[in-house]
């Protein structure tokens, strides 16, 4: 995997702790389309990609990983209480994941909804899912999404959050 070094002037210098939740189907992320999902090797290859990023931006990054909506559940509700925000690739639950994108909802917390595809696109576009454009059931509530840029999806959400968090004014506060 390349490395990368980013400059990104940050408004604060709290070290965030960002857990990033990967769900169903991303175990096999290495035997998946290479149109779609480039050249990441693996899940752990993604999930040390993703740690080394939010480093360099100066956050902590906690990575799960589960093909059971159950395990994610479980992973959401003892998580609440330490991370400051989460980023989630739904994959598998991506329409069918309510009691996780509840979950999500009920902690109060930042939540960025990542795809390494467009899942809007229509079947056949560069970033889109061979069966076409799919409806999620995580971005109504979601803070953000970040779709179709593969794993630079989450450097796009590693760096939103990261500045989101650090804008005192940007996450419910009042504008002036």
């Amino acid at each position: 995997m390349e490395q990368f070094t980013a400059t990104v002037q940050r408004a604060g210098d709290r070290r965030h702790k960002i857990a990033v939740i990967d769900g169903p189907n991303m175990s096999s992320l290495g035997r998946r389309s290479k149109k779609v999902y480039g050249k990441i090797a693996s899940l752990d290859d993604l999930k040390q990609w993703v740690t080394d990023f939010g480093a360099g931006l100066g956050v902590d990054v906690e990575t799960f990983s589960s093909n059971y909506q159950g395990a994610i559940l479980e992973f959401i509700h003892e998580s609440a209480e330490r991370v400051d925000a989460y980023i989630i690739n739904p994959a598998g639950l991506t329409t069918v994941g309510e009691g996780v994108r509840h979950a999500l909802e009920d902690t109060g917390l930042p939540v960025m909804e990542v795809h390494f595809s467009n899942i809007s696109a229509n079947a056949g576009a560069a970033r889109g899912l061979g069966g076409g454009a799919i409806n999620s059931s995580f971005t109504h509530t979601a803070t953000g999404l970040s779709m179709g840029m593969r794993h630079y999806s989450y450097a796009a959400a590693l760096t939103a959050l990261t500045l989101g968090l650090d804008d005192q004014d940007f996450l419910g506060a009042e504008a002036d």
